[in-house]
């Protein structure tokens, strides 16, 4: 990466050794990062979750990694959830859900029963959504990135301690054979 020359510029700030090492706080927190800016931002995820990582000295690979939280597959199922979740705390329980348009069964210039054609119904299908789910976006985002860090953070520390169980148990077995 030194001598690359998109890189190059960053110089000493991705050289920092915390950015690539497999430690528990620069783990969980590039999981963190990533789970954030995966649920926040629909578009270049992967840049903006790198550039916080290394502004936070945290795991970069892993920050990218779990950007991926959402993908082709979740994309859908997220948004709609965040868009019900956002819906809930708004109290919008009338609220259309967002119309696109390969829901419309009629023609282009079709209208619906108070005029309106179909492009203009998705364009305020979409104006109607976009507030519950921008709120319900924010929510996921700062909600599972914070239980990821503290979830690979117990993982981490069970890791440990079951090795330094198993350690103990193991060196108190060589030691009553002698």
């Amino acid at each position: 990466m030194a001598h690359n020359r998109w890189l190059r510029w960053l110089g000493p700030a991705l050289h920092h050794p915390r950015l690539w090492h497999m430690s528990r706080r620069g783990i969980a927190m590039g999981m963190a990062i990533g789970v954030f800016f995966g649920f926040l931002i629909p578009i270049a995820q992967i840049p903006f979750s790198a550039a916080a990582a290394v502004a936070l000295r945290a795991n970069v690979p892993m920050a990218v990694a779990s950007t991926l939280v959402t993908n082709p597959f979740t994309f859908g199922p997220v948004y709609y959830a965040a868009w019900k979740v956002g819906s809930f705390l708004l109290a919008k329980e009338n609220t259309p859900p967002p119309v696109l348009p390969g829901d419309v069964t009629a023609g282009p210039a079709a209208a619906t029963p108070n005029g309106l054609p179909w492009w203009q119904r998705a364009w305020n299908g979409v104006q109607a959504a976009g507030k519950p789910l921008v709120l319900g976006l924010v929510l996921f985002a700062c909600t599972f990135g914070a239980l990821s860090y503290v979830l690979v953070t117990l993982l981490w520390r069970a890791k440990v301690l079951l090795a330094r169980r198993r350690r103990r148990r193991a060196a108190a077995r060589r030691s009553s054979e002698r």
